[in-house]
């Protein structure tokens, strides 16, 4: 069975940082697109950032450019969103995700197959 169980949330001011983490479980994602989604209190969940399966290309919603940067390790099937100059706008919950296709690069949240359960990140400001 596979499993997704993200990381790293919290509470955190404006201008700070975090560290996401999602490790999978169950099988291998060494050839799969791995993705950050995100959802704010009453707003649909939205694209955060996506890595290809080698790493190779990255892409983030223009809110975030620059700010966020997402990694993989596929040795040990995790992936990392960094999350620098945090701002309020920020606050949602965050999740991992996979999408159904091996060896295909996509942004779209209708493509992903796999979620993990979501954790909290809160920006004072």
């Amino acid at each position: 069975q596979v499993q997704l169980v993200e990381s790293g949330g919290g509470l955190v001011q404006a201008g700070g940082s975090l560290r996401l983490s999602c490790t999978a479980s169950g099988r291998t994602f060494s050839s799969y697109t791995m993705g950050w989604f995100r959802q704010a209190p009453g707003k649909e969940r939205e694209f955060v950032a996506a890595i290809s399966w080698s790493g190779g290309s990255t892409g983030y919603a223009d809110s975030v450019k620059g700010r966020f940067t997402i990694t993989r390790d596929n040795a040990k099937n995790t992936w990392y969103l960094q999350m620098n100059s945090l701002k309020s706008e920020d606050t949602a919950v965050y999740y991992c995700a996979v999408p159904r296709r091996s060896y295909y690069y996509t942004r779209a949240q209708y493509e992903y197959d796999y979620w993990g359960q979501g954790t909290q990140v809160t920006v004072s400001s």
